[in-house]
């Protein structure tokens, strides 16, 4: 199988290679970071130029996601979208395509440093949510049992004599942090503070890609 299969204070869980999370128990996808918009309000004040189609790429992959785990819950776990209202600039075909996955689903926006405020598409807006043993939210706060995302952490591995970076899931015995969902995101490598100082002894990375690996978290 490429997911990777893992409990998480009671709860079974899969990193998908993709970067989302499945709970399969609560037929939930937890996805953190989708960043949608960001080519277009970068290009509004004149930054780097990314592919126009950033949000399409990063929708296409969601929608793959929800239909391969027949999800009816989804938490989006912040920055969703790259500025306050920028889900407004998005092409029509896009903000009906969002509406087309949210349709059926119990969806929560969770609000993040990009988008703190209610977004103008369907769904619930929460600044947190509690799951059982579990609080989501975007950014750790030092809970135990808490999955969060913001950071887009990454890590190295070392594979015949070729270094490779990817995106990673990071779990300790106390927090799972997710990897960035959309596309063009960037990353923050693990063995970089505040990463490095934030999980514990015994700590995971699973690195996204072709399939979900995990390796000791790199120090």
């Amino acid at each position: 199988m490429n997911t990777h299969a893992f409990s998480f204070h009671g709860a079974q869980l899969l990193a998908l290679p993709s970067g989302a999370l499945h709970w399969p128990e609560q037929e939930l996808l937890v996805v953190s970071d989708l960043h949608l918009g960001k080519s277009a309000r970068l290009s509004a004040v004149g930054g780097a130029q990314l592919p126009p189609y950033d949000s399409r790429e990063t929708l296409l992959r969601l929608e793959a996601d929800l239909e391969t785990s027949a999800a009816r819950r989804v938490i989006c776990l912040g920055d969703s979208f790259d500025a306050p209202g920028i889900e407004a600039a998005l092409p029509e075909p896009d903000r009906l395509w969002i509406t087309r996955l949210q349709a059926g689903r119990d969806w929560t926006w969770i609000e993040g440093n990009h988008d703190p405020g209610p977004v103008a598409l369907g769904g619930t807006h929460r600044d947190s949510l509690e799951i059982g043993a579990l609080q989501f939210r975007h950014i750790a706060s030092g809970q135990i049992g808490e999955v969060s995302g913001h950071y887009h952490p990454k890590a190295r591995l070392q594979l015949r004599g070729r270094s490779l970076s990817r995106p990673c899931f990071l779990v300790d015995s106390a927090r799972l942090i997710l990897p960035a969902f959309g596309a063009y995101t960037g990353g923050l490598d693990c063995t970089r503070a505040p990463l490095c100082g934030m999980m514990r002894d015994g700590a995971m990375a699973i690195l996204t890609g072709q399939r979900a690996l995990a390796i000791p978290m790199p120090r």
